[in-house]
This record gives structure tokens, C-alpha cells and sequence, in this order.
């Protein structure tokens, strides 16, 4: 019997070896925007590498970072329209369109990128689905915190008014408004031209990457608080998915969880914290400390945009108080609210 049991063990070993090796090629275009250095592109790299391992070489990607396959504004759609299969998307580049996700973006959420990113990948999960119905969303993620970056000093935030600000999302941005400045739209690859030429006095922008998109060359002053963070998913063309086998679809199933949101992240995450000592270093570069008053006045000038984020989420058929109190409960859970 034991012979017998273990013949029957090879059979279906080599049944589904067979059944595998029947799938059809797949192959993958995943595109970001971020530059070919930056952290996110060989953790997708290596969550690539292991999808190919896991389908026995069926499904296969290439990795194409710069925007070589379109604009950062468009990595939606992109996905929607199959010019990648999947994509690195900023929900925030959409004024109005995600309001639901946007919510992630408000002020004073956050308190760090990893358990962050476990914490908006499973409160996400429950509103995905409907909101960016276009694709499908394999997973979310965000970056350690970051703040404001400025060519002229700002201590408390009336001293905004006037400014000009690029807007890490159209949240951020409401809260510029809210503020008295005037918002300044640009990517991320774009910024630093924006600044240069004094189209925007100040930025929104995660610390390590003011270097790695050289923005750190034109603003010399940082406030020094984890002022916000930025929510992205990573989509997938749904007519890509729906071609697969059934077997090619689990693996792609378990590759889009939770656990596989955090390990792309965390050396993202890494990376931004790393980066403020860093920017505190350098000559010339000021860290903008404020004291629990200011702090507290922070909190309190950009409370009017959770009102305006709560509308939003209305008119798209949800109650705000369910999904901000869902939200921070989750991150309560992971250890990453503030």
C-alpha cells in the first residue's frame, strides 16, 4: 500500500507538472515611473522573478521604470487599456476620481511606511473593487512619511498663503488651498524643473527621494514632521488576467496580498527614512523643528480638508465616518498611526 500511495503521490505530481508546463507563455509588461534607481523597481523585479519561478517559467515580465511606457498622470488608464499589464499608479494624479483612497492621504495619518503599507493594503481591499473597477488592483502601498520642502522658510502654516505649492495628491492639495497657497500640478519627474524655474515655491515630497529626483538642489528648507504620505496600488489589466489559467491566476493570486505589499515596500520605506538624516546633513539645508503649539496649529489649519475628502466620499455612495474610522482602526492594528 505504501508503494502504491507514493506511485499515486508521482502521478499527480507529474499530472500537475504537465498541467503547467500546458499553460501558455505569459508575458508581463509592469511599468513605474519612478527613475531605475529607485528602491520600488527591484523589489517589483524580485516579486516578478518569483511569479516566474512559482508558474514554472510560464509567466514571464519586463520591467520598464522612467516612464518609458507612458506618463505618470496616466498609469491608470494605461492599465485600463492594456498598454501595460501592470502599473505603478498614483491615485492622487486623478483629482476626484478615487475619493475613497484618497482619504489616505490626509494629514497627520501615517507614522511609518511598512506597517503603513500592511495597513492601507488591507483597508483598501474592502473598497478596491468598486472604486477602481477599470483593473484589477493587486495591491497597495505607501511610502514612509514625508512633508513639506520649501525655497523660503515656513514655520507655521499661515505661512503658506500666497505660496506656490506642488501638491503630492489632490488632497494635499486641498489643504494648500485651505491654507491660502495656490497649487502648482506636476509628477514627480517633473518637480524639480517646476521649482527651478519658480513656478512652485514648495513641495510635498518623501525625504530620501528629494535626492534621487535632485529637488534637493532647490529647496533648502524641510519642516521637520511626518506631515503625509502618498497611497499607490499596483494594477493589473484585467483582459491580461481573465487570459490566464486557472493555475496561472493563483499564482498571480498569491502575489497579490498583503504580506507581498509590505516585503515590495519595506525597502522603500527604508530608503525615505534614511533620507532625512541625510537632507539634515547638508550644508545650507535647514530642519524646520516646530514646537507642540505649532505642531498643534498644523493639525488644526488642515482639519477643513478631511471635511472636503467626507463630501467627496459621499457623492461616491459611502459613509466617510465608516471608511476613516475603518481606516484608523487598521492602523492601530499594524502599529503605524500617529
Amino acid at each position: 500500500m505504501k508503494i502504491a500511495f507514493g506511485i499515486a503521490l508521482s502521478v499527480l505530481g507529474m499530472a500537475a507538472g504537465l498541467a503547467q508546463a500546458q499553460d501558455k507563455p505569459v508575458q508581463l509588461k509592469i511599468s513605474t515611473w519612478v527613475p531605475a534607481q529607485h528602491p520600488l523597481n527591484p523589489s517589483l523585479q524580485a516579486w516578478a522573478d518569483d511569479i516566474k519561478k512559482a508558474s514554472g517559467g510560464t509567466i514571464s515580465s519586463s520591467l520598464f521604470p522612467s516612464e518609458q511606457l507612458g506618463k505618470a498622470f496616466d498609469h491608470y488608464d494605461m492599465t485600463r487599456d492594456g498598454i501595460a499589464d501592470l502599473a505603478y499608479i498614483s491615485p492622487g494624479y486623478q483629482p476626484g476620481r478615487f475619493p475613497v483612497i484618497a482619504g489616505a492621504a490626509l494629514p497627520f495619518l501615517f507614522a511609518n511606511g511598512k506597517g503603513g503599507t500592511a495597513a492601507l493594503d488591507e483597508w483598501y481591499r474592502q473598497y478596491a473593487a468598486k472604486e477602481m473597477k477599470d483593473i484589477k488592483v493587486c495591491m497597495a502601498f505607501v511610502h514612509d512619511p514625508g512633508s513639506l520642502h520649501s525655497v523660503k522658510k515656513v514655520t507655521l502654516p499661515t505661512d503658506v498663503k500666497g505660496m506656490k505649492v506642488r501638491p503630492a495628491t489632490a488632497t494635499v492639495g486641498q489643504v494648500i488651498t485651505a491654507l491660502g497657497g495656490t497649487n502648482v500640478q506636476a509628477s514627480a519627474p517633473e518637480s524639480r524643473d517646476m521649482l527651478e524655474r519658480g513656478v512652485a515655491d514648495a513641495i510635498t515630497f518623501p525625504w530620501a527621494s528629494l535626492g534621487l529626483f535632485g529637488i534637493d538642489k532647490v529647496t533648502k528648507f524641510h519642516l521637520d514632521v511626518p506631515l503625509y504620505t502618498t497611497p499607490y496600488v499596483l494594477g493589473m489589466n484585467k483582459a491580461k488576467y481573465d487570459g490566464m489559467s486557472a493555475a496561472q491566476k493563483k499564482v498571480i493570486d498569491d502575489h497579490c496580498t498583503t504580506a507581498w505589499a509590505e516585503k515590495i515596500a519595506t525597502p522603500w520605506a527604508d530608503f525615505e527614512f534614511g533620507g532625512r538624516a541625510k537632507i539634515a546633513a547638508l550644508s545650507g539645508h535647514e530642519m524646520v523643528k516646530l514646537t507642540p503649539d505649532q505642531l498643534g496649529q498644523w493639525k488644526k489649519a488642515v482639519a477643513p480638508a478631511e471635511n472636503q475628502w467626507a463630501e467627496s466620499v459621499k457623492k461616491a455612495g459611502q459613509d466617510p465616518a465608516a471608511v476613516m474610522n475603518s481606516l484608523k482602526q487598521t492602523l492601530a492594528k499594524h502599529n503605524s498611526g500617529l
